[in-house]
């Protein structure tokens, strides 16, 4: 029986929620278990509602991640949770980039040489900077 890449037969399917860890898109398995049965993944446009739903190569999702939607479409099914180069290796993002969108990137505020200390309107805007950069 030879393989044929065309048929679904040869294809190595994965859980959802181990291919999520292994792509580091999650930091822990069961977060990643937790988003697939709140119902926010879908695969290929269908909403699922299991962990356990197998995902195979050629497969498109979409899942909210921080404070915006990812679309990756997955590339392969991984054997580890490895090295974030070799994680990203399992997925292509097909999501435009934040300049594509129309967001822009804030700046920071700008310091005026003489004034040391910053306002309270400074701060919030320093506190509302460094939450961005978290997410």
């Amino acid at each position: 029986m030879s393989f044929d890449p065309q048929d679904g037969v040869g294809k190595a399917k994965i859980r959802i929620d181990k291919w999520l860890w292994q792509a580091r898109f999650v930091k822990s398995r069961s977060l990643a278990a937790a988003l697939a049965t709140g119902g926010h993944v879908r695969v290929n446009g269908t909403k699922i509602a299991k962990a356990s739903h197998n995902v195979a190569p050629g497969d498109v999702l979409t899942f909210p991640q921080a404070s915006r939607i990812r679309v990756v479409r997955i590339v392969a099914a991984g054997v580890r949770r490895g090295p974030a180069p070799e994680a990203q290796g399992l997925y292509e993002d097909l999501d435009p980039g934040p300049s594509e969108k129309g967001q822009e990137n804030v700046a920071p505020i700008e310091r005026i040489e003489g004034n040391a200390r910053p306002t309270k309107r400074d701060r919030r805007k320093l506190d509302l900077d460094r939450r961005r950069a978290l997410e």
